[in-house]
């Protein structure tokens, strides 16, 4: 577990906000000089804080993008199946984020598709018996309401 001080979380939440500030700008933002600064996000980026840097798209102005959260309960119960299943999801490129949850399904996924094709393809190839599943739910969004990717961060140290 991290400690962060008062300038980290002012970086941490600068860089949630706009990580593609340049090092002056975010110096500025965080009151700190640009060396510091620097120094700071590197540590920050060092230890796996920061896991990367990254564009957010908007699905709605990309052509043909299906959001869908799909619930998958498994047939087998037990630490091997939960694992086996997991790393089918970490391949998969359809699923954007994969949740181990509990109570009730197993897991939680969130899929980008381009359409129902690809859809039925991945349920043919990752969500079906042959890989331990027995129950699939998935709900298809039609329309995002909010969308955010911000962390909550803990007080100063």
């Amino acid at each position: 577990m991290n400690s962060f001080d008062e300038l980290d979380l002012r970086i941490l939440t600068a860089l949630q906000c706009d990580s593609g500030l340049t090092n002056q700008a975010l110096a500025e933002r965080v009151f700190a000089s640009p060396a510091t600064t620097l120094r700071r996000v590197r540590a920050l980026t060092d230890s796996g804080v920061i896991e990367r840097n990254v564009a957010i798209l908007s699905p709605e102005k990309i052509r043909d993008v299906l959001i869908a959260i799909t619930e998958i309960t498994l047939s087998d119960q037990h630490a091997e199946a939960f694992d086996a299943f997991e790393k089918l999801a970490i391949i998969a490129p359809e699923i954007q984020q994969c949740y181990r949850t509990a109570p009730s399904v197993d897991f939680t996924l969130v899929l980008a598709l381009t359409g129902m094709t690809q859809y039925n393809a991945l349920v043919q190839r990752v969500f079906s018996a042959a890989n331990n599943v027995r129950n699939v739910r998935t709900r298809f969004a039609t329309k995002r309401g909010k969308f955010a990717t911000a962390l909550p961060l803990p007080d100063a140290a």
